[in-house]
């Protein structure tokens, strides 16, 4: 018998003591897609299959004109924007919607009337445009993923990094609308065959989207995620042969307002929102980013130094 009767009395309940179990390792649910960190602050789907060089789509586009590899020259004479939250010419042009989805905000128009439009802007007033602009949303190749999860700050620094800047927001309708300003980069009546619009709202989760770098961050965005490749939609090209300005990604633009905040989105996404050439968000800063939002670089023309 042992010396000590209390310890061997421990000793004995404890052995008969019975221990909860280790908890279990929950493996992490499938991706649907591979992603790629960049900067360790943006996040890219990988492309499947080959890009294709800016070289092999500029000789088949043949909109290239006097700009850099992969852009598009843009020049001609733009309805008169307006200004900022009051855009002359997206009032008239919402006056000549026939036919409403809905008209709540963010109100989603199914056709246009293209006579009426005509009429009305017949008379409205122009100024010259000329500059040059990617062909796609960035990094500006047919079969990449567009970059996501990027703020204005970051967007400027990545076009400037190419010797490009941002678009103004002028610039961006512009590109989309064409010379007749119309609704849609493809014309008057909205298809979700020609770009990636309309799809289903899926609620996301904002604590799991920051940090940006996380492995949280990347399956909610995975989740998320309902766009496509650039240049996977022949039919959404606007007039001047630019591509996915309406759907698949918001891309920041840059005021044209003096004193108002810089950062303008532009374009609409893959969801259900007003995905048409005039309208802009702009309540949002600078520092904002987002699992929808990526960019597009425009430039000068080159010509217009030689003038």
């Amino acid at each position: 018998m042992s010396r000590h009767p209390v310890l061997a009395l421990v000793t004995a309940v404890a052995a008969t003591v019975v221990r909860p179990p280790a908890p279990s390792v929950v493996a992490p649910e499938p991706l649907d897609h591979e992603w790629r960190l960049i900067d360790d602050a943006h996040w890219q789907i990988v492309s499947p299959g080959a890009t294709e060089d800016p070289e092999v789509t500029d000789a088949r586009e043949g909109t290239r004109g006097d700009c850099g590899a992969g852009m598009v020259e843009v020049r001609g004479e733009m309805l008169d924007e307006g200004s900022g939250y009051f855009d002359v010419v997206e009032a008239l042009q919402r006056n000549t919607c026939v036919d409403w989805i809905t008209r709540t905000f963010p109100e989603r128009c199914a056709r246009f009337d293209q006579g009426r439009w005509r009429s009305v802007s017949a008379n409205l007033p122009r100024r010259s445009m000329h500059f040059c602009i990617d062909r796609f949303e960035y990094p500006n190749l047919r079969g990449a993923f567009p970059w996501i999860m990027v703020d204005w700050n970051e967007a400027r620094a990545i076009c400037g990094r190419e010797g490009k800047r941002l678009c103004t927001e002028a610039e961006w309708t512009f590109a989309c609308e064409g010379e007749q300003a119309s609704p849609y980069p493809y014309g008057y009546e909205r298809d979700a065959r020609a770009c990636v619009i309309d799809r289903t709202w899926r609620a996301y989760k904002a604590g799991a989207l920051f940090p940006r770098d996380t492995q949280a961050a990347r399956a909610e965005l995975d989740r998320l995620w309902q766009g496509e490749a650039s240049g996977a939609r022949a039919l959404c090209r606007s007039p001047f042969g630019v591509y996915d300005m309406t759907g698949n990604v918001d891309e920041w633009t840059t005021s044209i307002v003096p004193g108002e905040r810089p950062s303008i989105l532009k374009g609409g996404y893959w969801g259900p929102v007003r995905t048409r050439c005039r309208p802009s968000t702009r309540a949002h800063g600078p520092d904002f980013s987002f699992y929808q939002q990526g960019l597009r670089c425009c430039a000068d023309a080159a010509r217009d130094y030689l003038e």
